[in-house]
C-alpha cells in the first residue's frame, strides 16, 4: 500500500511539473517557482503584464530585459506558454 502511494505522487509530481503554465494569468508563487526565475525576473514579467497581456512570445522577449530564446526554451520545457502557445526556436 505504501509503495502504490508513493508511486502515485510521483506520478502527479511528473504530471504537475509538466502542466501547462499560461504566463499571461500566471501568480508570483507559480512563476517562482520555473527554473530560470528569480523574483527579480519574476518583478519584471508581472510588471509588463500589467500594462497589457503578452500576445505571444517575441511579446515577451521584446517587452521583458532578461527573457531570450534560450530562457523562452526553458520555460516553454516547462509547461509555460503564451496564449496556449509553447515557444518555437523559428519565430
Amino acid at each position: 500500500m505504501k509503495k502504490t502511494a508513493v508511486t502515485v505522487a510521483m506520478a502527479l509530481a511528473c504530471l504537475l511539473a509538466h502542466a501547462e503554465l499560461d504566463l499571461n494569468r500566471a501568480r508570483e508563487m507559480d512563476l517562482d517557482g520555473l527554473k530560470g526565475l528569480g523574483p527579480a525576473l519574476t518583478a519584471r514579467i508581472l510588471k509588463a503584464r500589467e500594462t497589457r497581456t503578452f500576445k505571444d512570445w517575441p511579446d515577451l522577449q521584446a517587452r521583458v530585459k532578461g527573457v531570450g530564446p534560450v530562457l523562452s526554451q526553458t520555460l516553454s520545457d516547462q509547461g509555460a506558454r503564451i496564449n496556449g502557445q509553447a515557444w518555437k526556436a523559428q519565430q
